[in-house]
């Protein structure tokens, strides 16, 4: 892997990309069609990339956006009728953007570097134990919503990194962009961990309030 990438990006307030995921996209303006047409016709790369919060006073300009990124690979394409575009994109890294390139394209390039996991913890059993038990966290989630195993099939099956283990259950069980943002810039995976578990258990915590029966007041005695 180059220590530095060309990459076009394409920032949206709303959406993440984890390496290790799946993310469905339409892509309907101009500027992006164009840049998936350039993608399709070379790497099949680009990058999804946040925008930073006040980014509606320049949406067709260059708003700032989150120097942490998430990098894929278009690996499915439909070209409709009128020129808009349904894509798969599968996330492969996370990437640091260093500098955005002048360009005479209509949507955005930069130049950036990969940033692969990162592991601290000296005691990897430690560390398997913590994401067992964040799986059974995100089994718990799922017991509550009333998904069935397929969900954990996706996630967990053939995979043992507990780095794309961790990014697997961020993709699927975190909604909040900003919440994703943060586990995305989480390099280090027993910090990342520890984001979507404090996500895992607030979330379990709100279900577990939702299912409770509601108290009820003394009824007056007749």
């Amino acid at each position: 892997m180059s220590a530095v990438i060309h990459i076009p990006i394409f920032p949206l307030p709303d959406v993440v990309l984890f390496p290790h995921t799946l993310l469905p996209l339409h892509i309907f303006e101009p500027r992006y069609r164009q840049m998936v047409r350039d993608c399709l016709a070379g790497e099949k790369r680009l990058a999804m990339a946040l925008l930073k919060p006040g980014w509606e006073k320049d949406y067709y300009g260059r708003p700032p956006v989150y120097p942490i990124a998430g990098a894929g690979e278009i690996i499915q394409q439909e070209e409709l009728a009128d020129g808009r575009f349904n894509i798969l994109l599968r996330g492969t890294m996370r990437i640091a953007v260093t500098t955005e390139l002048p360009s005479d394209k209509p949507y955005r390039l930069v130049r950036a570097r990969p940033l692969p996991d990162r592991y601290l913890d000296a005691d990897p059993k430690g560390l398997a134990d913590r994401v067992e038990r964040l799986k059974v966290f995100y089994l718990r989630i799922l017991s509550e919503v009333h998904k069935g195993q397929s969900e954990t099939t996706k996630i967990f099956s053939g995979v043992k990194d507990p780095g794309i283990i961790v990014d697997r259950i961020a993709g699927a069980a975190i909604t909040d962009a900003e919440t994703r943002q943060q586990a995305l810039e989480a390099v280090e995976v027993g910090t990342r961990l520890t984001v979507v578990q404090d996500h895992l258990v607030a979330v379990l915590a709100r279900l577990s309030d939702r299912n409770a029966p509601a108290e009820r007041s003394p009824g007056r005695q007749n």
